[in-house]
Protein backbone atom coordinates (compact mmCIF):
# COMPACT_ATOMS: atom_id res chain seq x y z
CA UNK A 1 0.00 0.00 0.00
CA UNK A 2 2.50 2.67 1.10
CA UNK A 3 5.45 1.45 -0.96
CA UNK A 4 3.70 1.09 -4.31
CA UNK A 5 5.57 3.56 -6.49
CA UNK A 6 5.95 3.31 -10.22
CA UNK A 7 8.47 6.00 -11.05
CA UNK A 8 12.01 6.61 -9.83
CA UNK A 9 12.76 9.62 -7.67
CA UNK A 10 14.03 12.87 -9.05
CA UNK A 11 16.69 13.94 -6.47
CA UNK A 12 15.37 16.67 -4.17
CA UNK A 13 14.35 17.54 -0.63
CA UNK A 14 10.68 17.64 0.36
CA UNK A 15 9.66 19.52 3.50
CA UNK A 16 6.35 18.29 4.94
CA UNK A 17 4.70 20.36 7.68
CA UNK A 18 1.40 20.61 9.45
CA UNK A 19 -0.37 23.95 9.12
CA UNK A 20 0.56 26.43 11.82
CA UNK A 21 -1.59 27.08 14.90
CA UNK A 22 -5.17 27.93 13.98
CA UNK A 23 -7.96 29.88 15.60
CA UNK A 24 -10.40 27.63 17.41
CA UNK A 25 -13.61 28.78 15.74
CA UNK A 26 -15.33 27.72 12.53
CA UNK A 27 -14.87 24.92 10.03
CA UNK A 28 -12.11 26.66 8.06
CA UNK A 29 -10.37 28.95 10.56
CA UNK A 30 -7.66 31.50 9.97
CA UNK A 31 -4.27 31.14 11.61
CA UNK A 32 -3.96 32.34 15.18
CA UNK A 33 -1.40 35.10 15.80
CA UNK A 34 1.20 32.54 16.90
CA UNK A 35 0.41 30.55 13.73
CA UNK A 36 1.25 33.57 11.61
CA UNK A 37 4.57 33.84 13.44
CA UNK A 38 5.24 30.12 12.79
CA UNK A 39 4.41 30.52 9.07
CA UNK A 40 6.90 33.38 8.85
CA UNK A 41 9.52 31.28 10.69
CA UNK A 42 8.95 28.47 8.18
CA UNK A 43 9.68 30.87 5.32
CA UNK A 44 12.90 31.92 7.08
CA UNK A 45 13.92 28.27 7.54
CA UNK A 46 13.30 27.53 3.85
CA UNK A 47 14.69 30.82 2.50
CA UNK A 48 17.95 29.29 1.29
CA UNK A 49 16.48 25.89 0.30
CA UNK A 50 15.53 26.93 -3.25
CA UNK A 51 11.90 25.82 -3.00
CA UNK A 52 10.48 25.32 -6.51
CA UNK A 53 7.00 23.93 -5.70
CA UNK A 54 4.54 24.36 -2.85
CA UNK A 55 1.55 22.09 -2.26
CA UNK A 56 -1.24 22.83 0.22
CA UNK A 57 -4.66 21.48 0.99
CA UNK A 58 -7.49 23.86 0.17
CA UNK A 59 -7.99 25.34 3.63
CA UNK A 60 -7.27 28.86 4.86
CA UNK A 61 -4.90 27.62 7.59
CA UNK A 62 -2.77 25.51 5.22
CA UNK A 63 -2.63 28.11 2.44
CA UNK A 64 -1.72 30.83 4.97
CA UNK A 65 1.03 28.63 6.44
CA UNK A 66 2.52 28.24 2.94
CA UNK A 67 1.97 31.85 1.83
CA UNK A 68 5.10 33.53 3.29
CA UNK A 69 7.30 30.86 1.66
CA UNK A 70 5.41 31.15 -1.64
CA UNK A 71 5.71 34.96 -1.60
CA UNK A 72 9.41 34.76 -0.83
CA UNK A 73 10.05 32.23 -3.63
CA UNK A 74 7.66 33.98 -6.05
CA UNK A 75 5.77 30.77 -6.79
CA UNK A 76 2.11 29.77 -6.74
CA UNK A 77 0.65 27.43 -4.15
CA UNK A 78 -0.74 24.28 -5.77
CA UNK A 79 -3.76 22.64 -4.13
CA UNK A 80 -3.77 18.89 -3.49
CA UNK A 81 -6.38 16.45 -2.23
CA UNK A 82 -5.38 15.12 1.22
CA UNK A 83 -7.53 12.04 0.55
CA UNK A 84 -5.36 11.01 -2.43
CA UNK A 85 -1.79 10.69 -1.18
CA UNK A 86 -0.93 8.21 -3.94
CA UNK A 87 -1.39 10.88 -6.62
CA UNK A 88 0.48 13.49 -4.56
CA UNK A 89 3.44 11.17 -3.93
CA UNK A 90 3.65 10.34 -7.63
CA UNK A 91 3.68 14.07 -8.43
CA UNK A 92 6.30 14.80 -5.75
CA UNK A 93 8.57 12.10 -7.17
CA UNK A 94 8.32 13.53 -10.71
CA UNK A 95 8.86 17.21 -9.91
CA UNK A 96 12.28 18.79 -10.23
CA UNK A 97 13.56 20.90 -7.34
CA UNK A 98 12.85 21.17 -3.64
CA UNK A 99 9.25 21.13 -2.43
CA UNK A 100 7.15 22.29 0.53
CA UNK A 101 3.95 20.37 1.39
CA UNK A 102 1.54 21.74 3.99
CA UNK A 103 -1.09 19.40 5.45
CA UNK A 104 -2.83 18.43 8.65
CA UNK A 105 -2.22 16.54 11.90
CA UNK A 106 -3.74 13.39 10.42
CA UNK A 107 -2.03 13.60 7.00
CA UNK A 108 1.57 14.82 7.27
CA UNK A 109 2.92 11.73 9.04
CA UNK A 110 1.06 9.48 6.62
CA UNK A 111 2.61 11.35 3.70
CA UNK A 112 6.11 11.11 5.21
CA UNK A 113 5.58 7.38 5.70
CA UNK A 114 5.41 6.88 1.92
CA UNK A 115 9.14 7.66 1.87
CA UNK A 116 10.21 5.69 4.97
CA UNK A 117 10.40 2.33 3.21
CA UNK A 118 10.92 -0.51 5.66
CA UNK A 119 11.82 1.85 8.52
CA UNK A 120 9.67 2.69 11.52
CA UNK A 121 6.52 4.58 10.56
CA UNK A 122 5.49 7.91 12.08
CA UNK A 123 2.26 8.19 14.09
CA UNK A 124 -0.30 10.91 13.37
CA UNK A 125 0.31 14.17 15.21
CA UNK A 126 -1.83 15.16 18.16
CA UNK A 127 -4.02 18.26 18.09
CA UNK A 128 -1.35 20.20 20.01
CA UNK A 129 1.69 19.30 17.86
CA UNK A 130 2.64 22.00 15.37
CA UNK A 131 6.43 22.10 15.52
CA UNK A 132 7.50 19.09 13.41
CA UNK A 133 9.10 19.35 9.98
CA UNK A 134 9.53 16.10 8.07
CA UNK A 135 12.60 16.41 5.84
CA UNK A 136 12.45 13.86 3.02
CA UNK A 137 15.66 13.48 1.04
CA UNK A 138 15.07 11.73 -2.27
CA UNK A 139 17.91 10.21 -4.24
CA UNK A 140 17.55 8.41 -7.56
CA UNK A 141 16.75 5.02 -6.03
CA UNK A 142 16.04 5.68 -2.38
CA UNK A 143 14.86 8.08 0.26
CA UNK A 144 15.52 9.14 3.84
CA UNK A 145 13.10 10.84 6.25
CA UNK A 146 14.08 12.87 9.32
CA UNK A 147 11.55 14.39 11.69
CA UNK A 148 12.90 17.65 13.06
CA UNK A 149 11.45 20.56 15.01
CA UNK A 150 11.59 24.21 14.03
CA UNK A 151 14.32 24.98 16.58
CA UNK A 152 16.62 22.45 14.84
CA UNK A 153 17.04 24.90 11.96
Amino acid sequence: MLGACTSPNSPKTIYIVRHAEKQLVGNDPELAFVGGVRALKLSQILEKEDIKHIFSTDYIRTRNTAKPTADQASIEIEIYDPNNHDALVEELRKREGNILVVGHSNTVSQLANYFVGDGEKFADLTDLEYDFIYVVTLEKNGSKVERKVYKDF
